[in-house]
């Protein structure tokens, strides 16, 4: 299983991101893919998911601005993100898997910084 992140970037409160993440290992249109985040001193939280039929899901705090997609010709899976807030500001890692299992990648830094 390989997972690369790319996009993570620093970027003004306000501003938009996408996030890309490109599989390759395994039969990537089979699996729910997701997206954790974490910040230093801290475990992975989980943001997203988007399983097989594209059907996605969301934590409470990115719904209305996070939107995961997938591209299966690609085996790419990307988030985009809108209206960037500080507290967004954490290591981004896509997964293969749920969010009760999965494998991450090595992550993307996103910093939001006035």
């Amino acid at each position: 299983v390989q997972l690369v992140e790319s996009g993570g970037a620093s970027v003004q409160p306000g501003d938009s991101l996408r996030l890309s993440c490109a599989a390759s290992g395994f039969t990537f249109s089979i699996w729910t893919m997701s997206w954790f985040r974490q910040v230093p001193g801290k475990g992975l939280e989980w943001v997203s998911s988007i399983d097989e039929n594209g059907s996605e899901t969301y934590v409470d705090f990115v719904k209305g601005r996070f939107t995961v997609s997938r591209d299966n010709a690609k085996s790419t899976v990307y988030l985009q993100m809108t209206s960037l807030k500080p507290d967004d500001t954490a290591v981004y890692y896509c997964a293969k898997g749920s969010r009760t299992s999965f494998t991450p990648g090595q992550g993307t830094q996103v910093t939001i910084s006035s």
